[in-house]
């Protein structure tokens, strides 16, 4: 089995409003997977398809190798999720919480201390939920997602409105459970920031299209500063800096280095005033992953 999930051309309509158009979405084993893109891009609606709560206007769900229409209870049986806010009893504690769900899921009794200790909730087990924080209550979500020890675990917006200690907490433990449980991991979010510290890969939605899908590295080398070198004669130099396989490109009046090491930018300035070229500038752009993700999204509404 190549993917744990894996769809082709998922589409999905209400009425003349297309909310998810063509999306191939291949997730691999042990993968933090990040599914990023504004409030209201479709991401919402491609979870509730994934979880087989929604039917898709046309395409296909794999999940497990399986096809989610034809072998529904079989892939929920290996899912955990947390969708939006976690649904709790707040007059019942942390434990009794999860023994309700234990009771109907039909898991032995010893897993709701374990997942307590996973999500580090052990000590205020016996305290009632009406008194948790926004974090602890998420936390209790995601314990009673992984009460059945699922092999896929779906997250959708885990860290909206928590503080930043909150946020900390939930990022710290969605990084371990691919660790320590080979667990697979979904999560989406609006912040690239949040998915740039916890996912191994990303896929970015905007109206409904998936518009990147690859490595969070890949997108990191996107992000890489580029050199621009402004000299005499740009034509000249840029000629004759292709002949000693300096990877670049020609903006207007400037030369753009690709691949800016230290030890090429000394290398290109030293040719080029050995060669007589005059050097007026070397400079440094940075685009920030946000850059990145604007331009991928603004590309995706432009369509």
């Amino acid at each position: 089995m190549e993917y744990i999930i894996e769809t082709k051309q998922l589409s999905k309509s209400f009425g003349k409003e297309r909310a998810v158009s063509g999306m191939n979405m291949t997730i691999r084993q042990g993968e933090i997977y990040g599914f990023l893109g504004p409030n209201g891009a479709g991401k919402t609606t491609t979870i509730r398809m994934l979880l087989g709560l929604m039917k898709a206007s046309s395409g296909s769900i794999q999940i497990f190798g399986k096809d989610i229409m034809k072998n529904k209870l079989e892939i929920l049986r290996n899912i955990g999720s947390l969708v939006e806010n976690p649904s709790y009893y707040p007059h019942l504690t942390a434990h009794e919480n999860l023994e309700v769900i234990r009771k109907v899921i039909n898991v032995p009794k010893a897993r709701i201390d374990e997942v307590l200790e996973i999500v580090r909730l052990s000590d205020v087990k016996g305290k009632k939920v009406k008194g948790f924080s926004l974090g602890m209550k998420q936390r209790l979500g995601i314990a009673a997602a992984l009460l059945h020890q699922p092999k896929l675990l779906i997250l959708d917006e885990p860290t909206n409105g928590l503080d930043p200690a909150g946020i900390i907490e939930i990022r710290e433990l969605i990084k371990s459970l691919p660790v320590r449980y080979g667990m697979t991991v979904l999560i989406s979010s609006h912040l690239l920031s949040e998915i740039d510290q916890m996912a191994t890969s990303v896929g970015v939605v905007s109206k409904g299209e998936l518009v990147f899908q690859d490595s969070i590295g890949q997108m990191r080398q996107i992000a890489k500063a580029k050199i621009i070198i402004q000299c005499s004669n740009v034509v000249h130099a840029s000629q004759l800096l292709k002949g000693i396989e300096i990877p670049l490109e020609v903006v207007e009046d400037s030369i753009h280095l690709l691949e800016p090491t230290d030890e090429c930018v000394a290398n290109v300035v030293s040719t080029l005033v050995h060669e007589g070229h005059q050097v007026y500038r070397v400079e440094e752009v940075k685009r920030s992953l946000e850059e990145i993700f604007l331009q991928m999204t603004e590309k995706g509404q432009r369509r």
